[in-house]
């Protein structure tokens, strides 16, 4: 059995024009994966719509009612940043549902990642910053309400600050929420995650580093979470056209590669989701991204998962 990849045609529907947002990169991501020979069409793992049930333990009701039918005010879109349209609709309701497919793989066996994934910006009762439903919330609560796991711990190594997450998980003691992000960077008014890890603009590769080990030697072994989310975002790429640090290529991949050995090491199942990424060439931010699925192949071969 090789790595278990989740991903849906569904991911990359039609933006105006000109839109900043990238949304072709889930389809050019795929078709990376694919064209390099780290997985088949035919193998990755197509998920189903999540139940609004389940989008309601982390969002009001009557938000999800609104999203899901376009009742949403021009302000409302403004704040998210996107178009509403049925597409982008199905869309999102989809990638939550990939992410709870992506949890289930990783639990089930021992590592799993997404295509997609980390809309950490969306809060409980509002759109922001691309992200409408908090698929890391979302994903936290029904595997514990569940009982599929006993505490869990997101770490969101995106750019920019896990506000949504931080605030809809705030008080949920056995969901564990760690951001990594730059300091001077979206959103401008920071929430409160159990765990802030502000980084200074213009930070690179080595000092970067060392925190997120040094921060997974402390927090790993003091909460022994049943599941890490691990959101890898790519905005902190030196590159990234909404980032602030300074990582490199080789960086990314050191990340990636370290956070799945201090997690796998200590026999901690992980599913990994893409997060942010930002880049008028969208190939190149494709390649970036696979970054992720590159080093979890590996991850895999090295301990044996196959």
């Amino acid at each position: 059995m090789s790595l278990p990849l989740v991903f849906h045609d569904d991911y990359s529907p039609p933006l105006p024009p000109g839109h900043r947002f990238p949304m072709e990169k889930f389809r050019l991501l795929r078709d990376h994966l694919v064209d390099s020979g780290l997985t088949t069409d035919a193998a990755l793992r197509r998920p189903m719509l999540c139940r609004h049930d389940v989008l309601n333990l982390a969002h009001d009701a009557d938000y999800v009612a609104r999203y899901c039918s376009g009742d949403m005010s021009p302000a409302e879109l403004r704040r998210l940043g996107l178009p509403w349209s049925p597409a982008l609709a199905q869309r999102t309701v989809r990638a939550v549902g990939g992410s709870l497919l992506t949890a289930e793989l990783a639990l089930q066996h021992g590592l799993a990642c997404h295509l997609a994934g980390g809309t950490h910006h969306a809060h409980r009762d509002h759109a922001s910053g691309f992200c409408i439903f908090n698929d890391l919330a979302v994903v936290a609560l029904y595997l514990l309400e569940s009982g599929r796991v006993g505490r869990v711990l997101i770490f969101d190594c995106d750019v920019h600050q896990g506000d949504g997450t931080a605030r809809i998980l705030d008080g949920v003691a056995d969901a564990v929420t760690v951001s990594l992000h730059c300091e001077k960077n979206f959103p401008v008014r920071k929430a409160t995650s159990d765990w802030d890890i502000p980084l200074a603009p213009g930070l690179g590769d080595a000092e970067y580093l060392r925190i997120v080990d040094d921060t997974l030697n402390y927090l790993l072994p003091l909460y022994q979470p049943d599941l890490v989310l691990y959101d890898a975002g790519v905005d902190v790429h030196r590159d990234d056209a909404l980032g602030l640090l300074a990582l490199s290529d080789a960086g990314l991949a050191a990340r990636d590669s370290a956070v799945l050995e201090h997690c796998l090491g200590r026999d901690i199942p992980v599913a990994g989701l893409i997060g942010g990424g930002y880049d008028k060439d969208r190939a190149r931010l494709a390649r970036r991204h696979a970054q992720l699925h590159i080093s979890a192949a590996q991850a895999w071969r090295q301990f044996g998962l196959e």
